[in-house]
């Protein structure tokens, strides 16, 4: 038991909230729209949320163990901390990617078929940081792929609604991980390492965080218009503005002490609880 709470904390599993919600409004969505779904199909698109997302963050901290041993911020992590091993973490990626794949092509072929693609985003962010600032964004289309493939296992095809809620996601999560990249900003420019606080200090940082964030809350507005949804909906697209916001005013150039209370607790929350009203307006 020890051993496997290693790897959760390694993956930070907790931070599945993030992306998992969204995945299940892709999902619902297929339902309400008329595609009927088996237990087994609910079970496979969550293996494949679970291993995708465990390969990407393992891969991360297997790519970036040196930099992450040279950071008092992330030395405690458990691969430059020595409480696993760079190759045990390497395997633990293989296993997670074949998984994977096998769920995929369980599921239908169009899902198979794409999870090289799916595989190639979630990976890639980790070496993005070496060359680009935008490594953000590219993070953000990692998580973004949740609400489209949930609704792909289902449906077997691309639809509008899905798309969009799948831009709220990757312009929702690119701008909270700029303000979580804050903290390591000396760090980053010291190791030429690339960012946007990097690129543009940390008030052009919080301000292009906030013009995401824009953009995010435009899209689910769109989605609600779209799709037609009812009033449920909308609160939820309220409390979802409103924990946005709340970030916002939490975290200043010059007191950046509640990151992680905005990284970690509010987006945690604004995913779960959207989630829970968007999938309740579906069916009443």
């Amino acid at each position: 038991m020890a051993a496997i709470l290693k790897y959760f904390s390694l993956v930070k599993f907790s931070h599945t909230i993030f992306a998992l919600p969204f995945a299940f409004i892709g999902f619902t969505l297929a339902i309400k729209e008329g595609y009927t779904f088996t237990t087994e199909q609910l079970v496979l698109m969550l293996v494949c949320m679970v291993t995708a997302r465990n390969a990407a963050m393992a891969f991360n901290r297997y790519i970036d163990r040196k930099f992450d041993a040279l950071n008092p911020r992330t030395a405690i992590r458990e691969i430059p901390a020595g409480l696993i091993k760079p190759q045990n973490a390497l395997y633990f990626i293989i296993f997670n990617c074949l998984l994977f794949i096998i769920a995929t092509y369980l599921i239908n072929p169009i899902c198979f078929y794409l999870s090289p693609v799916a595989l190639f985003v979630v990976l890639f962010y980790s070496y993005t940081k070496r060359f680009t600032p935008l490594c953000h964004l590219v993070l953000g289309c990692g998580l973004a792929l949740a609400p489209i493939g949930a609704y792909l296992v289902l449906s077997a095809q691309f639809a509008w609604l899905p798309i969009i809620f799948s831009f709220t996601v990757l312009t929702w999560v690119s701008g909270f991980d700029i303000i979580y990249a804050l903290q390591d900003e000396q760090f980053d420019r010291v190791h030429q390492l690339n960012s946007i606080p990097v690129l543009l200090g940390t008030k052009g940082a919080l301000r292009f965080s906030e013009f995401l964030h824009l953009i995010s809350v435009t899209c689910i507005i769109l989605a609600g218009i779209y799709g037609d949804f009812n009033f449920i909906y909308w609160i939820g697209v309220a409390i979802f503005t409103a924990l946005i916001i709340y970030q916002h005013a939490i975290v200043k150039p010059n007191d950046l002490s509640r990151v992680n209370l905005a990284f970690g607790t509010t987006n945690g929350i604004a995913s779960f609880i959207f989630a829970c009203f968007s999938i309740t307006s579906f069916f009443i």
